[in-house]
């Protein structure tokens, strides 16, 4: 089994074209209240596979040789899977309900790893 990344990038353009913002604040709960269900869903079928269940991700700063500054990126949130392939990886993402329910734009899979001179997982 391989280890493996899911980055979830949400962009301004993102939340544009989801409609989000012009949502009624009853439908916005309910579309909250629905994405939270299908992502425990999510979690639930690929209970087994999830090595880490990650975490939704804050503001961001950027350390430099030429100084810290705040940034903005479209990083969203992370989890970390198992998964015999990266095809077998990006397949348990497909639909997810990051950018099928809630305004995110997409889930970037990549291979972790192991660092040079690490010990093989």
């Amino acid at each position: 089994m391989k280890i493996f990344m899911a980055i979830f990038l949400t962009t301004p353009g993102s939340v544009e074209r989801s409609g989000w913002n012009k949502l009624s604040d009853t439908a916005r709960q309910a579309r909250i209240k629905m994405g939270a269900e299908a992502a425990m869903a999510w979690t639930s079928k690929n209970r087994e596979a999830i090595v880490n269940p990650g975490a939704e991700l804050g503001k961001s700063t950027r350390i430099a040789a030429d100084g810290v500054k705040e940034v903005s990126n479209p990083l969203s949130g992370f989890v970390i899977v198992r998964a015999d392939s990266h095809e077998a990886a990006v397949r348990m993402f497909t639909n997810h309900p990051h950018f099928t329910i809630f305004p995110g734009d997409s889930v970037e899979i990549m291979q972790c790893m192991p660092a040079p001179g690490a010990a093989p997982r």
